[in-house]
């Protein structure tokens, strides 16, 4: 840990990896309860010696060693610390006083401390005692994907094998006509597919909860995973119950086409041309959305997902297991697939895109919707929030750019016209990208385009004019270096 790199943690503050103790003559309680915290969630940082506001006051330098050597002493105690646990804490010195920093790295175990779990929420350690909660700990523990779970006495009469012919349909028309599911058996290809495999601690063969999730029957479905199901509500005259709801208990391939039609129903579509192509802005904002939430779900969790349209805003929440705890943008988005045979299977069949696209296909749409971007949240309960502005519009054929912020393209960051100036304002443009360059120095220019939502080479002349304005600077190489804003 070098002293840059902590300067920048302190004036970041607490978060959700990062937390800060008063130390002093000796480690307490609740120093131990974020190290339970942080193994139990995504790892972080424990700095001994800054008070919560940031300030460094210190511990005493000589008796540093003594809190490191106690310290490493109580979290290998298995009376204390279950299971235990083996931690390097380093002292450091900064602005001549002395800070211990112990780096907590995320386990693949569920731990507790005197016998209590702790898990991270945002910036606190949280008592963890409700059965669900400890439950969807231990999922988001394991380390094997739970749709690969084999059921040996699943039988093909289980499955709603009369889909197939569909299927197959849709995965020609989405391969121009050719796909391998074509000419393959039934039983061929549900292997191809991977919904049929092999345990290999038990060596017990069968189909999988893939194939249950995908084709089973509803019955197999609700003996399999009886918490399963997506409650579909609209919440825009009746806030306090719903004006309509749909409860979708089916296979994922069918249940797709429930929702989608659900959401064609009470979301207003907006005239949009992309290139020469007409283009359903609802219709491509639902799709993203209720593919995320089908086939990314954890399915052994405890918790019934949610499809919520309401007056100014749609949203979806279902069971995951996470990753990062982040709120995920197209920059930092790393695919994760939680269940990969079904997005696999997703994907053949056209309903949804390769990993990646999706999020920036939401960004993207919405804010064509909207003027707004939506909101991943990766956490236990994933939630996608999109903004509906239904007063926002764009007519292409009379340019009437004062209603919007933004032009038609083929895509984000890509040629979009060249009356950039009338749809944002070339002051507001400039603004925007020395904000993005205040709150990450190192963003990139495609980076910058892809959130304004305006073109590459207009985002380029925009930090050409800065530069020569002197309120922006670029220090080091075009890759690796960052941005110094003057002003």
């Amino acid at each position: 840990m070098d002293n840059n790199k902590l300067k920048t943690i302190l004036a970041v503050g607490e978060t959700v990896a990062v937390e800060f103790k008063r130390g002093g003559g000796k480690i307490e309680t609740d120093t131990y309860q974020t190290v339970c915290s942080f193994l139990n969630r995504f790892g972080g940082d424990i700095f001994l010696g800054i008070e919560n506001d940031s300030r460094v006051i210190g511990v005493p330098a000589k008796t540093a060693p003594d809190l490191v050597k106690n310290f490493i002493s109580t979290i290998g105690n298995p009376d204390v610390f279950a299971p235990t646990v083996y931690l390097s804490p380093e002292i450091l010195k900064y602005e001549g006083k002395t800070i211990v920093h112990i780096h907590v790295p995320p386990s693949s175990e569920v731990h507790t401390y005197k016998r209590i779990i702790y898990d991270r929420i945002n910036d606190a350690d949280v008592k963890v005692t409700a059965t669900s909660q400890i439950a969807a700990m231990y999922i988001r523990k394991q380390n094997t994907y739970t749709e690969k779970k084999v059921f040996p006495y699943i039988r093909e009469s289980d499955l709603r094998l009369d889909l197939l012919p569909r299927i197959r349909v849709m995965a020609a028309n989405c391969h121009n006509g050719i796909h391998p599911w074509t000419d393959m058996q039934d039983t061929e290809m549900l292997r191809s597919a991977g919904l049929y495999g092999e345990d290999k601690a038990t060596g017990e063969c069968g189909y999988n909860l893939a194939a249950v999730m995908l084709l089973g029957r509803d019955d197999l479905i609700f003996n399999i995973s009886p918490t399963y199901r997506t409650d579909a509500i609209v919440r825009k005259i009746n806030t306090d119950r719903y004006d309509d709801r749909l409860i979708v208990q089916t296979n994922l391939i069918e249940s797709y086409e429930q929702l989608i039609n659900f959401a064609g129903k009470h979301l207003v579509d907006k005239f949009y041309i992309e290139g020469d192509t007409r283009i359903s802005l609802s219709g491509a904002i639902a799709r993203e959305v209720l593919v995320n939430t089908l086939i990314h779900r954890e399915f052994t969790a405890p918790y019934y997902a949610k499809f919520i349209i309401e007056n100014n805003r749609m949203y979806t929440e279902n069971a995951n297991r996470a990753v990062t705890g982040k709120t995920i943008t197209p920059e930092n988005f790393e695919p994760n697939p939680k269940n990969p045979a079904i997005a696999t299977f997703f994907r053949n069949i056209g309903l949804a895109d390769e990993l990646g696209s999706g999020v920036r296909n939401l960004y993207k749409y919405c804010h064509r919707y909207s003027g707004q971007y939506p909101q991943l949240i990766d956490g236990d309960i994933f939630r996608i929030i999109v903004p509906l502005d239904y007063s926002y519009s764009f007519n292409s054929e009379t340019k009437d750019f004062q209603k919007q912020n933004i032009v038609i393209g083929e895509s984000i960051g890509e040629s979009i016209g060249e009356s950039i100036g009338e749809s944002i304002g070339e002051n507001e443009t400039r603004k925007r990208i020395v904000r993005m360059m205040q709150e990450n120095p190192k963003v990139s220019a495609k980076a910058i385009a892809m959130e304004i939502g305006i073109a590459l080479r207009n985002v380029e002349a925009n930090i050409k004019i800065l530069k020569q304005a002197g309120q922006i600077e670029r220090v080091g190489p075009a890759k690796g270096g960052h941005w110094v804003v003057k002003r």
